[in-house]
C-alpha cells in the first residue's frame, strides 16, 4: 500500500471535478500519448520533448518523475491525498481502478484512476505538522514515504482518522525514515509551510470564543462599528456589524464564527439565516475555521447575496489584507511580517 499525493491545478481549479466524477486526472495539456504504450522513462522524455520543446531539460525531467508514476506505479488499493485549496481539510481516497486513457479527452483530461473518496474530508488538523509539511510537497504528484507517513496513514484510518496522538506516532516506530528515489515530499513549498505555522499561531492564540474577537478586531479594521456577544450563550449571532457613523448605515451583518476543527453542517448555517430578522440584519456572514461540509456551499449559492460563507482561507486572505491596520494589541499577538522570495516554476 503507498500513499500518493495529487493535486487538483495550481489553484485547486480541478478540485470539484476530481471529487465530483471520483476520479483523479493528470492535467498536463495537450498530453495525447497513451502512457500505458511507453515502456521506458526515456520514452516518456522523448514524447514530452516534442509536446513541450521550450521547456528546459530539468522541467521535463520534473514531470517524467510525476506523469510516469501515475501510469505504471500506482496500484488499486493505494491512497490518495488531495489537499484542498478552498477549505482545511485533507480528501482521502483509494485508487480502485488501472490507468485509463481517453484520447477524446476533453484536453487535458486524458488520463485517469478511478477513486473512491471517503464521505466527507478529513480536517488538516487531524495530520501531525511532519505530514503536513509533506503535503505541501512542490510536485503535483508524489509518493509520500517520509517520517513513516504509510503506516501512519493506515493506523489513522483504523481510528476513525481521529487525530494523531505523539503516542500513536511513538508506537508506530523509526518516523526518520529514508527518502525513496520516487519520494519528493522532501521538496516542501515555502509558502506551505509559513502559512501551517501561521495557522498553528493562529489556533493556539485565539482558540474558542478568541478567535471572534480576531474577527471583530478585522472588520473594525475596515471601518465597521461592531458589537461582540459575551462568551457563552449568542442567541444566534456572535457578531454584529454595520458600516456608517456610529454604526447606524446601510450594512448590517451578523456574524457567526466556529472555532472547532468539525466541518459544519447546513442545519447549522441555515440558523444563523434565520437569525438575520431578528437582529434587524441584511446579510450575514458565517466563518467555519475547520470548513463546511460538502454539500453546504453548493446548496447555499441562491443566498449568495445574503450570505457568505468563509472558511479558514477566506479568513486568512482577510487577515493579510487588513493586517496592517489591525489594533497594535492584535498584532502583537499575532506577529506577522511579509517577506518577498524568488518564485519558481522548476
Amino acid at each position: 500500500m503507498a500513499v500518493w499525493l495529487i493535486r487538483a491545478g495550481s489553484s485547486g481549479e480541478f478540485e470539484q471535478k476530481f471529487i465530483q466524477e471520483n476520479r483523479v486526472y493528470l492535467t498536463w495539456d495537450e498530453l495525447k500519448q497513451n502512457l500505458a504504450d511507453l515502456r521506458q522513462r526515456s520514452e516518456l522524455l522523448a514524447v514530452l520533448e516534442g509536446l513541450y520543446k521550450d521547456s528546459k531539460p530539468k522541467r521535463l525531467i520534473n514531470y517524467v518523475s510525476q506523469l510516469w508514476p501515475f501510469a505504471h506505479k500506482m496500484n488499486v488499493g493505494d491512497y490518495v491525498i488531495l489537499p484542498s485549496k478552498s477549505q482545511p481539510v485533507i480528501y482521502v481516497g483509494k485508487i480502485n481502478s488501472d490507468y485509463q486513457f481517453n484520447p477524446a479527452g476533453p484536453d487535458p483530461f486524458f488520463h485517469w484512476r478511478q477513486v473512491n473518496w471517503m464521505d466527507e474530508p478529513i480536517p488538516r488538523s487531524h495530520f501531525s505538522q511532519d505530514l503536513l509539511n509533506s503535503f505541501g510537497a512542490f510536485m503535483t504528484i508524489c509518493r509520500i514515504q517520509r517520517n513513516n507517513a504509510e503506516q501512519r496513514i493506515l493506523a489513522m484510518e483504523a481510528n476513525g482518522w481521529q487525530a494523531e496522538s505523539t503516542q500513536q506516532i511513538i508506537a508506530l516506530g523509526n518516523t526518520e525514515k529514508e527518502q525513496d528515489a520516487d519520494d519528493e515530499s522532501a521538496n516542501v513549498d515555502l509558502e506551505e509551510l509559513a502559512h501551517n505555522q501561521i495557522v498553528q499561531m493562529i489556533e493556539a492564540k485565539f482558540k474558542g470564543h478568541h478567535l471572534t474577537r480576531l474577527v471583530r478586531a478585522l472588520l473594525e479594521a475596515q471601518g465597521y462599528t461592531t458589537w461582540q456577544s459575551p462568551e457563552g450563550s449568542d442567541g444566534g449571532v456572535d457578531i454584529l456589524a454595520s458600516d456608517g457613523p456610529m454604526g447606524f448605515g446601510h450594512q448590517n451583518i451578523c456574524i457567526e464564527v466556529k472555532s472547532g476543527s468539525e466541518l459544519v453542517d447546513r442545519p447549522t448555517v441555515d440558523k444563523l439565516l434565520g437569525a438575520m430578522s431578528k437582529f434587524g440584519a441584511n446579510q450575514c456572514i458565517f466563518i467555519a475555521w475547520g470548513g463546511f461540509r460538502r454539500n453546504v456551499q453548493k446548496e447555499l449559492a441562491g443566498s449568495f447575496f445574503r450570505i457568505k460563507l468563509w472558511s479558514q482561507q477566506e479568513l486568512l486572505d482577510q487577515l493579510f489584507t487588513h493586517y496592517e491596520k489591525l489594533d497594535e494589541s492584535i498584532k502583537a499577538e499575532l506577529p506577522l511580517k511579509r517577506i518577498w522570495t524568488v518564485a519558481t516554476v522548476e
